[in-house]
């Protein structure tokens, strides 16, 4: 991680405002049930209430300060902050440093009040400090401007409501002010003085929400985070780093309905200027494999088996309609819209709201529920009731249709393709379902899988397989490589150290690595229906880690782990890619499958500590 460098408090400027800030510059805080970006400036920039996918009332990130933020930080223009989460939690601590004192800003979002709420708590620790004020509230993804006014009458203390339609916030703290179509102030402290500022959402048909407890909030939340965290079983090397991504995950999990939100954000550019952009605030199935898997090796048996049962309920129904990806409650209507209104961070537009690539088929999906739902068995997890009958239904499906094209797990958007990813995880689906009936003695036609299991495996060996080079190739037909061939090892079909593997990495440095971090693709050689060009993805080369750590090559695993860790910003968060040119983070941000793949790669450095170095 980026160490704790002061950061001075002035913007950099467009033309017509604050642009946004690099993305690492942004760390997240969240309730579990919503998440908002604070800048190191100290404006919030993002703000979806009351869930992760909610319309912004905070776009800065994707536009400038007209799009909504609340800045809240030292008047003197040469302040300089450092920050960091209290320990154990998500709650994010920004001191501030000025010529006459120094400041403490605590940013949280109460956790388990059934509320909407953000809470800045202002505390001087030193001297003397003037703070501003700058408060934009933009819902519906900056095209609804409130209708604001002072509600004293109602208060003991001022409070500000902005009502547009039914959406309808209440702030409270020091007065602010009118000023066109934002509202600004300015309040001063000496050592000790404690100025609390709050935010309320609530649907506009209802009362204005009691004020809140903040001393029984932070209490309150201190204590579930560090509780959570406490359970928290690793050791290791990298043990800050994994537990900083497992509060991480788990603050992206929504608390009623287990799924987990890929990202907190939508359309974070994956090429600058770009329209690699797209919203990430829903839930993948692939990344529900990798969370049960994780949860369960690092001692939450509970949270994986409610996570389990997201993906049960999600998947529920006919086999023919299981989706790649679904709303955070399991919605199945996601449906891809551009949104006029912000124009794009840094203008890397469109700005897109929901998914076109729910409406694909990848054939790697199934496999993915197969092997998750197989580690839970593995680990010990009792059989969930209807589990293993909803399973033999996916199965009948694969058995129909496992000679399908798809779109592959990079959600393609050009023509279907026999991806060798897929094929394999559709071998795996069928490995896990042979599994079930010789390991745990389920029913099924095991005849039937095992025959497919080795039809598969033959297949995919024929056309899979460069044997000239020998490596693995994407698809079926070309000889171009691709990142998710790292994958192979963690589902069982291939050794960490078979020749055929060692061959596949070697084609990979060659191909996917011009920076030292591994690429997806090729983009310029792949039909994925977009003009060429991302940066590297960053679970990509964690997984890259952990083949290196499965085949021994310990000194190139941990220098791998050590660079990217380097490559989160000062509060340990990564986005899901990285411009090496740059020297910036790319895409949306924070990125579940980034913080998954570091725990893996983590472990896996573990697990071979005890190998010989090659």
């Amino acid at each position: 991680m980026h160490g704790p460098r002061p950061y001075r408090a002035q913007r950099r400027r467009g033309q017509d405002g604050a642009m946004p800030l690099p993305i690492e510059d942004y760390a997240m805080i969240s309730d579990c049930q919503s998440a908002a970006l604070v800048g190191r400036d100290g404006s919030i920039d993002w703000l979806c209430f009351p869930r992760y996918d909610s319309p912004s009332m905070f776009g800065a990130l994707l536009g400038d300060e007209s799009n909504g933020r609340w800045l809240v930080a030292p008047a003197d223009p040469d302040a300089t902050s450092t920050r960091a989460y209290l320990e154990g939690t998500f709650m994010l601590v920004t001191t501030w440093t000025t010529a006459t004192g120094v400041v403490e800003v605590t940013d949280f979002m109460p956790h388990g009040n059934r509320r909407a709420d953000m809470v800045r708590r202002v505390q001087c620790v030193s001297g003397t400090v003037t703070m501003h004020q700058d408060l934009r509230i933009r819902f519906l993804y900056s095209a609804a401007v409130p209708w604001m006014r002072q509600a004293e009458r109602h208060e003991a203390t001022p409070a500000l409501l902005a009502v547009a339609g039914p959406d309808a916030v209440v702030v409270r703290g020091p007065r602010l002010k009118a000023k066109g179509t934002t509202h600004q102030g300015e309040f001063a402290l000496t050592a000790g003085d404690v100025v609390d500022l709050s935010l309320t959402w609530y649907p506009s048909h209802r009362p204005v929400p009691d004020r809140l407890d903040v001393d029984g909030s932070i209490d309150a939340s201190l204590e579930w985070w560090r509780r959570w965290t406490r359970d928290i079983e690793h050791e290791g090397p990298y043990h800050a780093a994994v537990v900083r991504s497992l509060i991480l995950l788990r603050a992206l999990t929504h608390e009623d309905t287990g799924g987990i939100a890929a990202a907190a954000t939508t359309s974070l550019p994956e090429q600058f200027g770009g329209e690699r952009n797209w919203d990430y605030r829903y839930v993948w199935l692939r990344d529900a494999a990798l969370t049960l898997s994780v949860l369960m090796e690092h001692g939450f048996r509970l949270e994986a088996d409610q996570w389990r049962g997201w993906l049960l309920r999600a998947i529920a129904g006919d086999p023919a309609d299981v989706q790649i990806m679904y709303g955070l409650a399991g919605e199945r209507d996601l449906p891809e819209r551009i949104v006029s209104t912000l124009p794009g961070y840094l203008g890397s537009a469109p700005v897109r709201i929901g998914n076109g690539a729910v409406d694909q088929y990848q054939a790697d999906v199934i496999g993915e529920v197969m092997v998750a739902l197989s580690d839970a068995r593995e680990h010990g997890l009792e059989e969930a009731r209807h589990a293993w009958p909803l399973q033999r239904a996916l199965m009948s499906f694969t058995e129909q249709h496992w000679q399908r094209k798809d779109s592959g797990i990079w959600e393609m958007r050009g023509p279907e393709q026999h991806f060798t990813h897929s094929r394999v995880m559709v071998w795996a689906a069928f490995d896990r379902a042979v599994r079930a009936v010789e390991r745990f003695g389920l029913d099924g036609p095991v005849d039937t899988w095992r025959d497919l299991r080795e039809r598969v495996r033959a297949e995919i060996e024929e056309h899979g397989f460069d044997a000239e080079r020998g490596t693995y190739v994407q698809a079926y037909g070309t000889t171009e490589v691709d990142a998710s061939l790292l994958v192979l090892p963690q589902v069982g079909y291939v050794e960490p150290d078979d020749p055929r593997m060692l061959g596949t990495v070697t084609a990979i440095e060659q191909d996917l690595m011009p920076d030292g971090l591994v690429l997806r693709y090729r983009t310029a050689a792949a039909a994925d229906g977009l003009p060429p060009g991302e940066y590297p993805f960053l679970a990509c080369s964690f997984w890259l880690v952990e083949q290196y750590a499965a085949s021994g090559r310990r000194e190139a695993a941990e220098a791998l782990m050590e660079r990217l860790l380097g490559l989160a910003n000062d509060v340990g968060m990564l986005s899901e890619e990285y411009d090496v040119q740059g020297g910036r983070q790319a895409g949306n941000t924070p990125q579940a499958l980034s913080h998954l793949a570091l725990v893996r790669a983590a472990d896996a450095i573990q697990r071979g500590a005890d190998r010989p170095v090659r």
